[in-house]
């Protein structure tokens, strides 16, 4: 059980539940398994819930670095030649919407090139319960920066999910292990069950 309660000061934090993640060019096939619980998470408290969006460029060209050879390779996923549509939340999630919010990026981290933190800094929140996919991508680069900006990070095991088995398995082993002053790591029955 957690040793500081969760308090109205926490925001569940899903990380890119879209279709393109589900059923589209980037399927992760574990989001299906894992919906139901991120569902019941994002229920309990939809108006302190944030949903975040991978939002891709139209052009290759217009990212910096590396990301050029990125989308060179992945030009499918550019709106170019992207269905719109493919970058929605998938459902039930987009549901519940409003009361819950939605931060769109352009890169890994939740924190990079978005509003987020201003908005959870208005806000007054201190705890970040997160949720979604990809357990060693963006959620991955979410947590770090979020433990980073010096946020309580709780990673909710049950309610994250890969295309990769093996780097969902090791990053959750580096997020119980490497970073146990930092994160902290539940089930949603744990989570649920404090968070009142």
């Amino acid at each position: 059980m957690f040793e500081e309660p969760l308090t109205e000061k926490a925001v569940h934090l899903c990380v890119d539940m879209q279709r393109i993640f589900q059923d589209g060019l980037w399927g992760t096939p574990w989001i299906t398994r894992v919906l139901p619980v991120v569902t019941e998470i994002a229920s309990r408290f939809p108006d302190r819930t944030i949903f975040t969006r991978f939002i891709t460029p139209r052009y290759p060209e217009e990212v910096p670095g590396r990301w050029q050879r990125y989308y060179t390779r992945w030009r499918e996923a550019t709106l170019e030649r992207l269905d719109p549509q493919w970058l929605e939340l998938v459902d039930p999630l987009q549901r519940l919407v409003p009361p819950a919010i939605v931060v769109d990026k352009s890169r890994y981290s939740a924190f990079k090139g978005s509003a987020l933190h201003n908005h959870l800094q208005s806000r007054g929140a201190d705890t970040l319960i997160i949720s979604g996919s990809e357990t060693d991508v963006c959620v991955l680069a979410t947590v770090l920066d979020a433990v980073d900006l010096g946020y309580r990070v709780i990673v909710v095991r049950d309610a994250i999910c890969s295309s990769s088995d093996e780097g969902h398995e090791a990053s959750l082993k580096v997020y119980h292990q490497r970073y146990s002053l930092q994160i902290e790591t539940a089930n949603a029955e744990e989570v649920l069950s404090c968070w009142r």
